[in-house]
């Protein structure tokens, strides 16, 4: 069938309507064709970019035009990437330090030599917590291990670690206090029942009776040591009472002063207050120790602190207090020795 210019065919007939679908070029198409015929050069297309701090694969997803987006709407978001910068906690895992069988020692100075498992024979001790690998320890010139401490008593903790060997008894204050440092707990517990040791837990429940006992052997020095300066002498001489009843006595009572007890009311008790003419007082104490056992005390602690103490009783207190009673008690010279 033939058409003419006005669209009928050659009989006259209409020509029946047909549907076209549209082209399937995109806009672009057209649009860059009549850009060329209208002699304009074509613009490029813009590119949006996003930039993402969250991953690298993040930044190459990002980087790509609206259309594609709108497209891309349903996928799943990307698995960020793991972080490479391992340098900072690689760091904190240091390997343990791996010591040999045999350590040589020096403590202080003074060198020792023995096996790594003595060292770690228990192990809530500060020598198994220092040769554990977890510690750093520091050598000397020659190699050997250093421990800061002086290392005259390390011998017998190395002979406890060894065997079980104890110290001798004179030097058992001494091992006990290296004992404390290296927390030798075992050996702790054996030297605490062991004389001196014994004997002190049992002197210092009695000292703990006595009211200011260490107050008082601090004034003492105190006192001693201004006199010897104000007289420029090498001694110092000072009165110190030591009483064990709190009560004063008569004369016809004196001589069972260390056991008699008295029952007064509180009045009658004022009565009798009374405070010796001399430089410190010790006492009274609710114990079974008697005034020597206080004085040997005295002179005991105050020649570890390198005092040298020499006393002697010198009277008792004479002051009259009321009807027939007198205060009694005794009086102690001490002299201290200087230089």
């Amino acid at each position: 069938m033939q058409q003419n210019g006005t669209g009928e065919t050659s009989n006259g007939e209409q020509p029946a309507l047909s549907f076209r679908t549209p082209s399937p070029l995109p806009m672009a198409t057209s649009r860059a064709r009549r850009f060329a015929q209208e002699g304009r050069a074509v613009p490029q297309p813009r590119v949006m970019v996003v930039f993402s701090a969250a991953s690298e694969t993040d930044k190459q997803g990002d980087a790509m035009s609206s259309s594609e987006c709108a497209d891309d709407e349903y996928r799943k978001p990307p698995m960020p990437a793991p972080s490479l910068n391992l340098g900072k906690s690689l760091r904190t895992f240091s390997p343990a330090q791996e010591f040999p069988e045999v350590i040589p020692l020096n403590v202080g100075g003074t060198h020792f030599t023995t096996r790594l498992s003595t060292l770690r024979r228990f192990d809530d001790t500060m020598l198994a917590a220092m040769f554990s690998g977890r510690h750093h320890i520091p050598r000397d010139a020659e190699g050997r291990f250093f421990i800061d401490r002086d290392g005259k008593y390390f011998g017998d903790i190395l002979n406890f670690l060894r065997e079980g060997e104890l110290p001798k008894r004179d030097r058992v204050r001494a091992v006990h206090r290296e004992a404390e440092y290296y927390a030798v707990g075992p050996l702790l517990d054996i030297l605490e029942d062991t004389q001196p040791l014994t004997g002190e837990k049992v002197r210092q429940a009695f000292l703990d009776l006595l009211p200011y006992y260490k107050e008082n052997l601090e004034r003492i020095v105190e006192i001693a040591k201004l006199r010897a300066m104000q007289r420029k002498a090498r001694f110092a001489k000072l009165k110190v009472c030591v009483y064990k009843e709190e009560m004063p006595i008569t004369p016809y009572e004196r001589p069972l002063f260390n056991s008699l007890r008295f029952e007064r009311s509180e009045s009658e008790a004022k009565l009798f207050e009374h405070h010796c003419e001399v430089d410190v007082s010790f006492g009274p104490w609710e114990a079974v120790a008697d005034v020597y056992d206080l004085l040997h005390c005295i002179v005991s602690d105050l020649g570890e602190k390198g005092i040298t103490v020499d006393q002697q009783c010198i009277g008792v207190c004479d002051k009259h207090l009321i009807n027939h009673y007198y205060c009694k008690r005794p009086i102690y010279e001490f002299k201290i020795t200087w230089w």
